[in-house]
């Protein structure tokens, strides 16, 4: 069997999306660092900072559109790394993640407090997805 990793940046079509890099292998998709990152009026991309719960969105908004553009579905996520500055933030990200992932189809996660996260975000989120190969 071939070894084939592709690392892939993520194609922007509209400003609610962002790049983002994402790593295929084998089926198995891994998008990496995703923060609350957006787009401005001058098409400079950088940190938004809002409530935890705008910038939990924004994160997984972010992942979704990585996801999608290596040909994933939000179905398919199978594991969250999910980073905080504050533990306390935890409850509002949980409802958020009750709303986005159903019942009986939720990715298993890590949960963890940071000392600090990039450009001051209050959580980071990580995924991964995995696509079984069809056909043996």
């Amino acid at each position: 069997m071939d070894l084939i990793i592709r690392l892939l940046p993520m194609k922007c079509d509209t400003v609610s999306q962002v790049p983002a890099w994402r790593m295929v292998l084998w089926g198995v998709v891994a998008a990496l660092a995703v923060l609350t990152l957006g787009w401005y009026s001058d098409l400079r991309i950088d940190y938004v900072p809002g409530t935890i719960e705008e910038e939990a969105t924004r994160a997984f908004a972010n992942l979704f559109a990585a996801l999608k553009a290596a040909g994933f579905s939000t179905e398919e996520v199978t594991f969250l790394d999910i980073a905080f500055v504050d533990l306390a933030d935890i409850g509002e990200v949980n409802k958020l993640y009750m709303r986005l992932f159903p019942e009986g189809r939720r990715p298993a996660r890590t949960i963890y407090q940071a000392a600090a996260l990039p450009f001051g975000g209050r959580v980071k989120v990580m995924g991964i997805a995995i696509r079984e190969k069809s056909g043996g």
